[in-house]
């Protein structure tokens, strides 16, 4: 059971004046267990507590130094008869496992050279499967840590070296910081380092990949620049700690974690091969994120996870818009406003919805906050927070936030606290709005109508005030002009347009449902493709995704719109989106099983014919990689791995040659040993992963029962599962995946109870089967989920998926 509401609240009134000294022991890299001794140091005003560490073995506790026989149950450590209103010392050793699923100490083997790598990925309550701690955001404490480790390592932790001799690390004691902010990356890491406004400053990755760590760092060292240089700009409060690292590390669940001192991101992020624009567009967003989160969920930490959207809503608010502002990638925009605020506008309308800001008693304990790191608590939040901005005034926004920042520093804060300091800052009621957008679920409509006189008339149906940008369109798709409007209860006429076609929201200022008039689709519809402006074209294909999910758009329509604009369009993070869309939930949620064939056939024309319109060579690489997903032309194909080059002149770089060597899998054409020279051929990581969805995709009875043998495997890392994922569900071979659809449903739980919170995400959204589910899956589906017996998170994303169904 993981930790209430309740607990915490009343552990957290008897505990305080905490400090942790931590040393931890990874001498025995290749062994089932590391060494973790904590040093607890606090006050208490009641004489029993309780200390978690989970999966401990060879356990021993003492109390200022003697010791005692507490009680455990594999996850919390029971202290009784403590002195009371004084100093005590708990002090706790043990021994903890290693992991392999991203939840704890996780622990990888590189295939290309054999080096170990380890390294402490937290988040929520995961702190305690590393060292014994109090594991909640409101009991901050300093941390002294040490670590003795193979003598060739190097190791970087939260803050900098102080010592690092004959293979034993010591660093600097950090300021307060909740437990789940500890990190530690042990490895024979290949480092490009400098300094920078006074700081250290480093980005770190494994040996294998060191060239192209260095094909990047320059790149890489002025984005972390700039947006350090940024924030220093908008922030009154300077850059809280003592040093910047960031690290690419292998095997991580989340996109990335903001641990001060060591930033870590998945190294997917650093690819190997060619890096496109978008990537390097994504990758800025998110290096920018993680250093938002230095000043909101580092300096400033919520109280309890009610609160999450003040760390997750800011720093995806302020990813995007430093990385555009600060870092010159401008067009971030493009990406959030066609992939995740979409998905967004999806998860407000199941029955798991919650506000941005739910009360503290919607979210009773830790699972149920794991839960709620999802669409709404990041971009919606994105979303809430950039409406506020455009509502607000970016003056007294920024006014309201510093103020914020500086009375909380190093504490904790609510929603509350946040209002009040933006409430002093402007003479607006943000208290009323912060009540309609953050305490409340769901999300208006816009509509757009025509009064007598064909002038557009826009009306909201909803309760929430919105500032937004509204664009009229010609006949013909051209752009005559745009303006900003305010719009409440009161309709707004735009009679300078009258006769025109209008977009609201064109630049994506708010978060509502757009609804146009007869007219404007029309327009929209034949010249989607021409409008020269990127979000608003960008809105509009995100309209077209809401329209074909609601039902509004038939899936014959949406791909109407494929077919007639994906050729032209220049945006290749556009041109993704439309792939991403139509190939994931249009394909495996909206195309009966019988269609999935013509709809792929459909995109395969498409992204042919764009690439014969197209002279851009990122457009291209987009492109191409729809085709690469969809081709049935397995002579094409296999010319591509032959020369290394498709005939429209894009180079595969190892990712696209994957996801060639996959659909040629899932087409019958390669066999398992053709999979294992490819895999042979590419002896790292990436290549282990590529060639298990490879294997998984082939359309034999065999390949479909030794993938789900593979991922039922009690050790199987989270990356080797989802790939393999990935290649068993072939929504054009549903009848290859029935019996295996029907194991998943039975043995998940089960999975899900034996493996951390992280592993269950990957099981129960990114690993659900993409295809359609035959009405009695459905039924069991909801069955197992009526019955109470689905671990908490794995029930949380089966309902989701089981409304996307719906």
């Amino acid at each position: 059971m993981s930790l209430t509401l309740a607990e915490a609240r009343a552990r957290s009134a008897q505990v305080t004046d905490v400090s942790y000294d931590i040393d931890i022991d990874l001498r025995d890299h290749a062994g089932e267990c590391f060494g973790s001794t904590t040093t607890l140091r606090f006050t208490t005003s009641a004489a029993r507590t309780f200390v978690e560490l989970t999966d401990a073995r060879d356990l021993v506790v003492s109390v200022d130094g003697r010791p005692v026989e507490a009680a455990y149950d594999g996850r919390r450590i029971v202290l009784d008869d403590l002195p009371v209103g004084v100093p005590v010392a708990v002090r706790v050793e043990a021994q903890v496992p290693y992991v392999s699923d991203g939840d704890g100490m996780h622990r990888m083997s590189d295939p290309v050279d054999g080096e170990t790598y380890v390294s402490a990925y937290l988040s929520l309550d995961i702190a305690q499967r590393v060292f014994a701690c109090f594991d909640q955001p409101d009991i901050k404490a300093t941390m002294a840590v040490a670590v003795s480790a193979d003598p060739r390592w190097q190791v970087i932790g939260n803050g900098r070296v102080t010592s690092s001799e004959a293979g034993r690390w010591t660093f600097a004691t950090t300021p307060r910081l909740c437990p789940s902010l500890f990190v530690v990356c042990a490895g024979p890491w290949h480092s490009v380092t400098w300094e920078h406004a006074g700081l250290p400053f480093g980005w770190h990755a494994r040996a294998s990949l060191a060239a192209e760590l260095d094909r990047d760092a320059d790149e890489l060292r002025r984005t972390t620049n700039d947006c350090y240089d940024h924030y220093a700009r908008l922030f009154d409060e300077p850059y809280p700690f003592d040093s910047y690292d960031q690290l690419f590390g292998p095997g991580h669940n989340w996109g990335a974690m903001e641990t001060p001192g060591c930033v870590t991101y998945r190294d997917e992020l650093l690819p190997r091969g060619r890096v496109t624009d978008d990537q390097r567009s994504r990758r800025a967003t998110v290096i920018a994120h993680e250093m938002a989160h230095m000043w909101f969920g580092n300096l400033v930490t919520m109280r309890w996870w009610e609160d999450t959207w003040l760390n997750e809503s800011f720093a995806d608010y302020m990813g995007y818009r430093v990385a555009a502002d600060g870092a010159g990638f401008p067009g971030t925009l493009v990406v959030h406003e066609s992939t995740r605020k979409p998905a967004a506008y999806v998860a407000d309308e199941r029955r798991s919805t919650h506000p941005v800001a739910p009360a503290p008693e919607d979210v009773p304990d830790v699972d149920a906050a794991f839960t709620n790191f999802d669409s709404i608590s990041y971009a919606k939040g994105n979303s809430c927070l950039r409406q506020l901005v455009t509502w607000l005034g970016d003056d007294d926004f920024l006014a309201g936030v510093n103020a914020h920042l500086t009375r909380h520093r190093f504490g904790n804060a609510t929603l509350d606290d946040l209002v009040e300091a933006l409430d002093a800052a402007s003479p607006r009621d943000v208290r009323g709005w912060a009540e309609v957008w953050l305490r409340r679920t769901g999300f208006d409509t816009v509509a757009v109508r025509r009064d007598h006189d064909g002038v557009p008339v826009l009306a909201r149906e909803g309760v929430r005030p919105h500032r937004f940008s509204v664009t009229a369109l010609a006949a013909d798709g051209t752009l005559v002009g745009t303006r900003l409007v305010d719009l409440d209860e009161q309709e707004v006429a735009l009679p300078e347009w009258a006769g025109l076609a209008v977009v609201p929201n064109s630049q994506g200022e708010t978060f509502a449902r757009l609804r146009l008039d007869e007219q404007s689709a029309q327009v929209v519809a034949q010249h989607l493709g021409g409008v020269t402006d990127d979000l608003t074209r960008t809105v509009l294909w995100a309209h077209a995704f809401d329209e074909v999910r609601t039902g509004a758009l038939s899936v014959d329509g949406f791909l109407d719109l494929v077919e007639r604009h994906l050729p032209g369009e220049p945006r290749p993070a556009l041109v993704s989106a439309v792939l991403g869309r139509t190939l994931g939930p249009v394909l495996t949620r909206s195309t009966p099983a019988a269609d999935a064939a013509t709809l792929v056939d459909r995109v395969a024309a498409a992204c042919r014919a764009a690439l014969g319109a197209t002279t851009d060579d990122q457009v291209a690489i987009a492109l191409t990689r729809g085709l690469a997903a969809t081709s049935r032309d397995a002579d094409a194909l296999l010319a591509w791995l032959e020369t290394g080059r498709t005939g429209e002149g894009v180079d595969l770089d190892p990712g696209l040659r994957w996801s060639t060597v996959a659909r040629l899998a899932a087409l019958g054409t390669l066999d398992a040993d053709a999979v294992e020279a490819e895999r042979q051929r590419d002896q790292t990581f990436a290549g282990e992963l590529g060639a298990a969805r490879a294997l998984a995709a082939r359309p034999t009875p065999e390949a479909k029962a030794a993938a789900w043998a593979a991922m039922s495997a009690p050790d199987v890392s989270n990356r080797v599962f989802e790939a393999t994922a990935l290649g068993l569900w072939d929504p054009e071979r549903v009848d290859l995946c029935t019996t295996y659809v029907d194991a998943y449903l039975a043995d998940s739980p089960a999975i899900c109870e034996r493996r951390g919170q992280g592993f269950s995400l990957v099981v129960g959204r990114n690993a659900f089967p993409a295809l359609e589910l035959a009405p009695a899956q459905r039924q069991r589906l909801a069955d197992s989920l009526a019955s109470g017996s689905v671990p908490s998170v794995l029930a949380r994303l089966w309902n989701d998926q089981l409304d996307d169904l719906r």
